[in-house]
């Protein structure tokens, strides 16, 4: 099953940064030993149907400095859905808060379970790739989670009911998750607690607010804004204009139908 609202944000934590800040006159840079780059999972969005909308996403990734201060990256981009549960939506690269440095946009997908296909459309290539794509998990159910120890007493999970609240004018119910891992569990030397609290929204089937504070990767928020439930323009479930179609799905068995 094709997750599209799941699909990773790559964005370059170390070279890029410094050679776009410190680079010389002659587009060199000198390399040095470490760094590397982080991955960013965004707000999962499922082929709900008979629910559209349009919507902006705002993103905020910090990360804990050595000097207690934080290092925090941006983006915002755009999430569509019809009513037959078809999804499109932008990715676009996380830049430095407060930089001139410019987010642009990379990466266009498009999810169509109505036909099967799942593009995903290289901006700079200008190249759309088709995989084979299935209608999602329709809705999930927050409720079902239950406090209690983990598996092999690893730790412990407590599940908080917040309580109702309103977010872009939409009914969502508040939800706080704290997962604590024992010693040694995972590389740590003391319990380390990751804490997600989010703003689910039963009638369109995902969270408009959410943030996740998390030893691994820092604080991370998602905040949904410019929301709007009427059925968005067709043009936007179809591949851009001028993009060569690239078929990645694998031919069906001789005998049998597609």
């Amino acid at each position: 099953m094709r997750n599209v609202a799941i699909a990773l944000l790559s964005v370059a934590l170390s070279v890029p940064l410094a050679a776009c800040l410190h680079g010389q006159a002659d587009g060199g840079y000198t390399p040095s030993d470490g760094g590397g780059g982080g991955v960013l999972q965004s707000i999962y969005v499922p082929n709900f149907q008979n629910a559209p909308f349009t919507l902006t996403l705002h993103t905020e990734w910090s990360q804990t400095l050595r000097n207690g201060g934080t290092f925090t990256t941006v983006n915002t981009r755009p999430i569509f859905r019809d009513r037959a549960g078809r999804i499109y939506q932008e990715r676009w690269t996380l830049v430095p808060k407060g930089s001139d440095i410019r987010s642009q946009m990379t990466l266009i997908q498009l999810d169509d379970p109505v036909a099967q296909k799942f593009y995903q459309c290289f901006v700079r290539e200008k190249v759309c790739q088709i995989s084979t794509s299935y209608m999602g998990l329709a809705h999930y159910d927050p409720n079902r989670l239950q406090s209690g120890p983990l598996k092999d007493n690893k730790g412990t999970f407590l599940h908080e009911d917040l309580g109702a609240a309103s977010v872009v004018g939409m009914l969502v119910h508040n939800y706080r998750d704290t997962t604590t891992l024992n010693t040694g569990v995972l590389g740590n030397d003391a319990p380390m607690a990751t804490v997600r609290e989010f703003s689910y929204s039963a009638d369109l089937g995902f969270d408009l607010a959410s943030s996740l504070d998390s030893a691994q990767v820092g604080h991370q928020i998602f905040t949904v804004t410019d929301l709007n439930t009427n059925d968005p323009d067709p043009k936007y479930f179809q591949p851009p204009e001028g993009y060569k179609l690239i078929d990645r799905r694998k031919p069906a068995p001789t005998g049998q139908v597609r």
